[in-house]
């Protein structure tokens, strides 16, 4: 249940308080709110759907609350909207395709739609576009996925079409109009480009021979 701040202008760290600290865990996952790190999920021993606000600014933890919370599970995703955390899939001895939102100012969860939801896996990666989060790959070890729209509660697939080879344990990055996954198992130096506002992928020949 410890845990570290680094100050690169200093090159320093700092200890975080363990009073009201989750209990220790791993494969659990953490975002930003912009005044709190929240912590979420993870294993110890056995899956949790536990978790814990800390405010670096107090120095100081608040746990999220367990009313309403989705299933425990481990190996899930998570994005920030600017307003609440969404985590989805996961797994807990099941593979899980199910989700919740967190809204910290009300210490709430609202599950998220499973109409259209993309199929259960684990090892996938997730990205927040500005308006909806888009999850892609995963384990079963697939290429397909899905984009969820929080303010509409609803789901939509992402395209196969000239999408990257299946894959798991990849990398997600979102550079404002563009999704690009890199790697993953099987071992791959390929990769793809997702255009949300046009449902295209682009794989990385498409992209070089594009280029030339």
């Amino acid at each position: 249940i410890t845990g570290g701040r680094y100050n690169p202008s200093t090159d320093s760290w700092q200890t975080t308080t363990t009073s009201g600290a989750p209990s220790s865990r791993f494969r659990h996952t953490a975002i930003w709110s912009g005044t709190e790190m929240i912590v979420w999920g993870g294993s110890r021993g056995g899956s949790l759907n536990t978790g814990g606000r800390y405010n670096p600014s107090t120095d100081s933890w608040q746990a999220t609350t367990t009313s309403g919370a989705p299933a425990a599970r481990e190996y899930h995703t998570v994005i920030w909207t600017g307003t609440e955390m969404i985590i989805w899939g996961g797994g807990n001895g099941n593979i899980l395709n199910t989700g919740s939102r967190y809204n910290p100012s009300t210490d709430s969860w609202q599950a998220t739609a499973i109409s259209g939801a993309p199929a259960a896996r684990y090892y996938h990666t997730a990205i927040w576009n500005g308006t909806e989060m888009v999850v892609w790959g995963g384990y079963p070890t697939t290429n397909t996925g899905g984009r969820y729209n929080p303010s509409t509660d609803s789901w939509q697939g992402t395209t196969t079409g000239g999408g990257p080879a299946a894959r798991n344990n990849h990398t997600a990055i979102w550079t404002g109009n563009e999704m690009i996954i890199w790697g993953g198992y099987p071992y791959t130096d390929s990769f793809g480009i997702y255009y949300p506002d046009d449902l295209i992928f682009k794989n990385d020949f498409e992209n070089q021979t594009a280029k030339q």
